[in-house]
């Protein structure tokens, strides 16, 4: 989905050996390294467990940051696979459908639970209705809310792990600087990247529900959480 490719051993030998040092430091197994063809600074890890992870980087990260940046982007993404990010996805995800199921089952039954001489109230006909439309959209609103905790999760291992969260809370305002999104950008896939793959954020009138259904925090919220940890 992403155009993603392996690695060359050759060509990216210091990026294999980044990936590799950090795995030992983690107390994990190397992840396979992939690289996207695309412009725009990204980067995501995902795997259902360490043992079959995969770490991708674009071009255009490997251009745009220096060693130590890169370096905290690669312990950001090995945190994902430490703190098995993709299996609580996968539950997130599994919880939200089987919300959107029982919200559609109790609003069928209160139009055919009963048959034909069944006169259902309209108060309950109005709560199911209500259930049916407001249920789905708040688990999705939990499932997002998960994914920038962990975000932020990851941005804090990540640090610990390089011992230098400013190389990560550089990276990060070098990536959202860039603005234009990724070529291969899409909703399925969003949540897995260090960065929003659809670019720079809208700001004005909408941004605060925007920031509801976002798959990552703010950078700036992100950035002071890494200051932080620098004091």
């Amino acid at each position: 989905m992403t155009r993603a490719v392996p690695a060359d051993p050759v060509q990216y030998r210091e990026l294999h050996r980044t990936l590799e040092n950090l795995a030992i430091t983690a107390g994990l197994p190397k992840p396979r390294l992939y690289i996207v063809h695309d412009p725009a600074p990204n980067a995501f890890a995902t795997g259902r467990d360490p043992e079959h992870a995969v770490v991708a980087c674009t071009t255009g990260i490997l251009g745009l940051l220096d060693k130590s940046e890169l370096e905290g982007v690669l312990a950001h993404e090995l945190s994902h696979v430490g703190n098995r990010d993709m299996l609580v996805s996968t539950v997130a995800v599994v919880l939200v459908g089987f919300v959107a199921i029982v919200a559609d089952l109790f609003l069928r039954m209160q139009f055919f639970g009963g048959g034909r001489d069944r006169n259902v109230h309209p108060l309950f006909l109005v709560l199911g209705i209500v259930f049916a439309i407001l249920a789905p959209i708040a688990a999705s609103l939990i499932q997002l809310a998960i994914s920038r905790k962990r975000e932020l999760l990851a941005d804090a291992s990540g640090a610990l792990l390089t011992r230098y969260p400013d190389a990560l809370a550089s990276a990060l305002q070098k990536i959202s600087m860039y603005g234009q999104g990724m070529q291969h950008a899409s909703h399925a896939t969003a949540h897995l990247f260090i960065a929003n793959p659809f670019g720079r954020t809208k700001r004005g009138i909408g941004a605060t529900l925007g920031r509801l259904f976002a798959t990552h925090p703010p950078v700036e919220e992100r950035v002071a959480a890494l200051k932080d940890l620098a004091v």
